[in-house]
């Protein structure tokens, strides 16, 4: 049986906010002595074929994936898909769908900004992210890395005493959050849709980071995706202390879901969590979930 740690959770430059090429991710992975791992960028598949390449070239099992950004109960949530099958016609529907509520998310993210004296323009943003449609954090590391917004007394505080700005994501909770100045309603897929096409995509779906502050996910919340198809929780991860990650093990053996483990890393945007900080996976995760995978 095949043995070895796992990450299933990865970002790589084609997600608007990574900053590793899936070749380097994939070299990184067989540095760190990883048994396999899953690049799952935000809402598009555009890490394959090259990922699947890098891993076979670096002797590391890729997992394909994608983590799919939704709506369920008036939240957030991030819903990954391993193994899907990332060439399905369904899969590039749900991409398209996603991409047009994104793009639209970011022009009135920009025009907010804009009527609060922000400095910052769509075209600047979008010059910087032409192939993909900006998350809040990526218009957020576009504004600071503007040498004149150093000068701007709005954001002074976004910026350390040498002038190098801090993690966009400070940005983002200011400005973009629920209830924030440049917050925008968001108009996601739905989670239950989400999890129904899965099916019909050959993945075994995981709920990505479930405590995370702006998914708070609830037993009740469990009981039900569980009855729409979800196979995995993400147990091990940046985005759970101690207790957090009792609490997820525990409702993933109550719901019998696979427990999985996955970093979120992306690079500059979260500096914090470094690639390989979560030691926590096991290969028997990548198994599991294998077997939970329906036939497309």
């Amino acid at each position: 049986m095949k043995s070895g740690c796992v990450d299933l959770h990865i970002h790589s430059d084609r997600s608007s906010d990574g900053d590793y090429s899936p070749e380097a991710i994939a070299r990184m992975a067989a540095e760190a002595g990883f048994a396999a791992i899953a690049i799952a960028d935000h809402d598009t598949v555009a890490a394959y074929p090259a990922a699947l390449e890098a891993g076979r070239k670096e002797g590391v099992e890729i997992v394909p994936s994608m983590e799919v950004t939704t709506m369920y109960d008036d939240r957030e949530f991030h819903c990954q898909l391993p193994f899907l099958d990332w060439e399905n016609a369904r899969v590039a529907g749900i991409v398209e769908r996603v991409a047009e509520t994104r793009w639209q998310e970011a022009r009135e993210r920009v025009v907010n900004l804009r009527a609060l004296g922000v400095g910052i323009s769509w075209e600047e943003v979008e010059a910087a992210s032409p192939e993909m449609a900006p998350l809040g954090v990526t218009i957020a590391r576009i504004l600071l890395d503007k040498p004149e917004s150093r000068r701007d007394p709005k954001l002074r505080k976004y910026y350390g005493d040498d002038g190098r700005p801090f993690p966009p994501s400070l940005f983002y909770r200011d400005f973009f959050l629920d209830g924030a100045p440049a917050y925008v309603p968001k108009r996601h897929i739905a989670l239950l849709e989400v999890l129904e096409e899965s099916a019909r995509v050959g993945a075994a779906a995981v709920l990505s980071h479930p405590g995370a502050y702006f998914q708070k996910t609830t037993h009740e919340d469990l009981d039900r995706l569980k009855d729409f198809g979800l196979a995995g929780l993400e147990v091990y991860t940046s985005y759970h202390d101690a207790e957090q990650t009792r609490f997820y093990l525990e409702e993933a053996r109550t719901f019998d879901l696979v427990p999985t483990a996955g970093s979120d890393f992306h690079g500059r945007v979260k500096p914090h969590v470094a690639f390989g900080s979560i030691k926590d996976g096991g290969y028997e995760m990548v198994e599991a979930l294998r077997e939970r995978r329906p036939s497309p």
